[in-house]
């Protein structure tokens, strides 16, 4: 009788302790939250390079106006700060320019091209949509049939957009539109007339690296 009493004891202590192996954990019970990777931050120095393609357009006194268009390329230098999700910077590029075009004879090319602009961008963890604005500054080149022709280094001002994204460590790639108008400068006898403005602008699509320290 006791063999038999212990017997169903055992029975029913390995049948309760399997059924509590199937049961849910219990209030007790602490798991490990899932690791979250920090947020990209975007705040820092940064140097890259850039390079894309302009099209454009010179207006003449004399010669009326035609369009422009080539490629530019050249070094990016910058410093962003964020704040939550608001991004603030400041950033300059310097480009090599082959920017022309021409229409009877008369020519304007583009030899240089900068530009010194504030950023605004919203952080998007890895993504920055950003707007972007200020001074631009470049030679442009005038030339007639026959004349001297002549140059201009001008300041002008600069509007546009773009988005960055980071693709591994420190490195990041952006995509931008900027309008750049330098303004005109007067010619003169050296492209056939007394007066003779010249103006240039141009609408940039550039793409570019960069590494931030």
């Amino acid at each position: 009788m006791k063999r038999a009493l212990l017997a169903s004891v055992g029975v029913f202590a390995l049948i309760g302790a399997a059924t509590a192996a199937d049961l849910p954990p219990g209030p007790n019970y602490y798991k490990a939250p899932a690791y979250m990777p920090p947020p990209y931050n975007w705040s820092g120095l940064y140097i890259g390079i850039n390079g894309g393609g302009g099209l454009g357009r010179s207006n003449w006194d004399t010669a009326g106006g035609f369009n422009l268009s080539g490629g530019l390329v050249g070094g990016t230098i910058g410093y962003n700060y964020q704040v939550s999700r608001a991004v603030f910077g400041i950033e300059g590029d310097v480009d090599w320019s082959g920017i022309q075009g021409s229409a009877g004879g008369s020519a304007t090319s583009n030899t240089w091209l900068s530009t010194v602009r504030g950023r605004i961008g919203y952080a998007a963890d890895r993504f920055m949509p950003y707007i972007t604005g200020g001074g631009a500054f470049g030679t442009f080149n005038a030339s007639a049939p026959g004349l001297a022709g002549g140059s201009a280094t001008n300041a002008g001002w600069t509007l546009g957009a773009g988005l960055e994204f980071a693709i591994a460590g420190n490195w990041t790639a952006k995509a931008e539109y900027l309008f750049v108008d330098l303004g005109r400068f007067n010619c003169g006898a050296s492209c056939g007339a007394p007066t003779d403005n010249v103006s240039f602008s141009t609408n940039l699509i550039r793409g570019g690296v960069n590494y931030r320290f």
